[in-house]
C-alpha cells in the first residue's frame, strides 16, 4: 500500500509504524466493511442491525459520493447485483461499476465535474418515488465531491469561499455549516429531494464524534445549524466571500430561502442511516497490528483535533514519558490517536495537517532527545490518502528527521512543510487508498 515503504523502513520500529498504517487504512476499505455491514437472505437486505423486505420496493437506487463512494457501490454490486437498478455517485477516485454510473470529480476544491456529476445524482432522487429503495453511500470528501451551488451561487464562489474557510483555521463543523447553507443537496437536502422513497445510508465517518451532519455535510441526515450561524463563520473568521455567497446566506436568515431539514422535517421521516466505519474502525487494526508484533499499546482518542503542531507537542510528551517512566504503558509500546487536527494558514507554502504534525513532532524529539534512550517513532497519515491538497498521505519521522531545527521552523512558519520532509525522505506516499475515516497517528516507542 505504501509506495515508499522500503525507504521508510529502516528499522524495526519504523517497520512496526508502517505495518500499523496499512493495517488500519486496509481495514476501512469498503469491500470489508461492506461485506460485514450488508447481507441478504431472499428479500430480506441486512444493513448493520436493520432489516429492509425488498419485496415492497419496485427498483433500488444507490445514490452518493465521497473519496469511497464508488468502492462502497462496487460492493454493494457483489451483494446486490442485477438487484440494483441504476445509480449514481461522484468520487475522486473511481473504479469499474457494473449497473452504478461513476462521476469523477475533486477534492478539497469543488470543481465543474463534480457539478455535472451531482445534478445527474439530484436527477436520480428527484425520479424516486414511494415504491424506491434509496442506499445511500456518504462517505469523507463528498463535501467538496458533491456541490451543487444554491440559488445565485456560481461554482467560483463556492470554490473561492471553500478555499478561503479551509485557510482560516476553522473546523469542520463551521465550515460545513457554510456549506450546507449554500448547497441544493446539503444539510438534509438530498432526502428531500428523494422523498418520499425510503432512504437508508451506509455511512463512512471522517468526522470527530460521527456527526451525521457534518459528515459530507449530512445530505440525508437532519441539520441543525442555520443560516445565521453560517453567516457568524464568516464574520469570526474574517471571510470576505463573493457577494452572491453573502447575499444567499443573508437571504436565508431572513426567511426568503427555506432553512434546511431539521430532525421533525417530514422528508426524513423514512431516512435511516448507519454509520458502518469510523475513526475506531482504522485504530482498532492498527492497534491489533502493534499488539502483533509484541507490542503494548494505548488508544488515547479517536476525537483528537486542534492546531496540528500543538497536538503534536502533547503526542511526543506522552511518548517521552513512556519511554522515561513507564508510564502510562512499558515500552516496547505503541500509542495511538485519530481525530482530526486543523492548520491555520498564515504561509503560501506546500502540506498538510498531518505533515504539519510530523514536522512539530520531529522538532520536539530533536530538542529532547538523550543518548541512550530508546527510539520514537512518529507516523501521522490522512486515511485517505491526501493529507490537505498534496499527493502525499502524511509523513513518518523519528529523532534523526530534524538535522537543522531553524529550516524545519521556518517551513513551519511558512506552512511550507512538504518540501522540508520530502528532503529528508520522510513523506509517506499510499495514492487514493479506496476510504477515509480521517487521520491516524501512530508512535512507537522502542
Amino acid at each position: 500500500m505504501i509506495e515508499n515503504r522500503d525507504r521508510l523502513t529502516t528499522t524495526e520500529a519504523h517497520e512496526t509504524a508502517v505495518e500499523c498504517v496499512e493495517a488500519g487504512i486496509e481495514a476501512g476499505h469498503p469491500r470489508r466493511i461492506v461485506r460485514d455491514a450488508v447481507g441478504l437472505n431472499g428479500d430480506s437486505l441486512r444493513i448493520a442491525e436493520s432489516t429492509y423486505d425488498l419485496g415492497n420496493y419496485e427498483e433500488i437506487v444507490v445514490l452518493g459520493g465521497g473519496n469511497a463512494a464508488a468502492h462502497v457501490a462496487v460492493a454493494l454490486e457483489a451483494i446486490l447485483s442485477d438487484r440494483i437498478d441504476r445509480g449514481v455517485v461522484v468520487t475522486d477516485d473511481p473504479v469499474e461499476t457494473e449497473r452504478v454510473t461513476v462521476h469523477e470529480g475533486d477534492h478539497p476544491v469543488p470543481s465543474e465535474r463534480a457539478v455535472d456529476g451531482t445534478r445527474e445524482l439530484l436527477a436520480a432522487a428527484d425520479a424516486a418515488d414511494e415504491d424506491t429503495l434509496v442506499l445511500a453511500t456518504i462517505t469523507g470528501g463528498g463535501s467538496a465531491l458533491l456541490p451543487a451551488p444554491a440559488g445565485d451561487v456560481s461554482l467560483a464562489d463556492l470554490q473561492s469561499t471553500t478555499d478561503s474557510l479551509l485557510t482560516s483555521g476553522a473546523d469542520i463543523h463551521e465550515i460545513n455549516a457554510v456549506r450546507k447553507h449554500l448547497s441544493a443537496l446539503k444539510g438534509g437536502r438530498l432526502a428531500r429531494r428523494a422523498a418520499p422513497a425510503t432512504v437508508v445510508s451506509l455511512i463512512f465517518s471522517d468526522v470527530v464524534g460521527n456527526d451525521l451532519s457534518v459528515i459530507a455535510s449530512g445530505p440525508v441526515a437532519p441539520d441543525e445549524s442555520t443560516f445565521d450561524e453560517a453567516l457568524a463563520v464568516l464574520e469570526r473568521y474574517g471571510i470576505d466571500a463573493p457577494e452572491a455567497v453573502v447575499a444567499h446566506l443573508e437571504g436565508g436568515a431572513s426567511g426568503e430561502v427555506d432553512e434546511t431539514p431539521g430532525a421533525d422535517d417530514p422528508a426524513l421521516a423514512a431516512v435511516s442511516n448507519h454509520v458502518v466505519a469510523d475513526g475506531m474502525t482504522v485504530l482498532e487494526a492498527a492497534q491489533a497490528a502493534a499488539a502483533e508484533r509484541g507490542y503494548e499499546t494505548l488508544v488515547l482518542s479517536s476525537r483528537v483535533r486542534g492546531e496540528a503542531r500543538d497536538a503534536a507537542t502533547t503526542h511526543v510528551a506522552i511518548a517521552e514519558e513512556v519511554r522515561a517512566t513507564d508510564t502510562p504503558i512499558s515500552p516496547p509500546a505503541v500509542v495511538l490517536s485519530g481525530g482530526e487536527t486543523t492548520v491555520t494558514i498564515r504561509g503560501n507554502g506546500s502540506g498538510g495537517p498531518n505533515q504539519e504534525f510530523a514536522t512539530s513532532a520531529a522538532l520536539e524529539l530533536d530538542d529532547g532527545k538523550e543518548d541512550g534512550e530508546g527510539q520514537i517513532v512518529v507516523a501521522a497519515v490522512d486515511t485517505d490518502g491526501i493529507d490537505g491538497a498534496t499527493d502525499v498521505a502524511g509523513a513518518l519521522i523519528d529523532e534523526t528527521t530534524v538535522e537543522d531545527p531553524e529550516a524545519a521552523r521556518e517551513a513551519l512558519a511558512e506552512n511550507d512543510v512538504y518540501p522540508y520532509l520530502e528532503s529528508r525522505d520522510a513523506l509517506v506516499l499510499t495514492g487514493a487508498t479506496g476510504t477515509n475515516l480521517n487521520d491516524l497517528r501512530v508512535m512507537v516507542v522502542d
